[in-house]
């Protein structure tokens, strides 16, 4: 099984509990790249261990940040943005995600 990661800001936490990773429920915080709005109509995923970490080190959403494990996401299923960052377009659901770090400050 392909796991892949999503990193945003912990004021997201408690909607993606309830309602998984839905780009149009974007609003409680910034983007992790510091946009107010949804830059494509999916979610980032990193594909492994390195980007993610990479996020987490871009965060600009203004506090710290969380890591969501995302599973049943395949190469097939992503879409390349225009900045060449892949996206799943629509709703991830709650069954296949689950938090993996939370809290994590902002790099100084």
């Amino acid at each position: 099984m392909t796991i892949r990661y999503h990193v945003t800001s912990v004021l997201n936490r408690e909607s993606i509990r309830r309602h998984g990773l839905d780009w149009r429920r974007m609003g409680a915080a910034r983007g992790i790249a510091g946009s107010y709005q949804p830059e494509q109509e999916g979610c980032f995923l990193a594909a492994d261990a390195w980007e993610r970490d990479w996020f987490v080190g871009m965060n600009n959403t203004g506090g710290p940040v969380d890591v969501w494990e995302v599973s049943g996401v395949e190469d097939g299923d992503l879409v390349q943005s225009p900045e060449n960052f892949y996206f799943r377009p629509g709703v991830i659901p709650t069954s296949q995600i689950r938090l993996l770090q939370k809290d994590i400050e902002p790099e100084r």
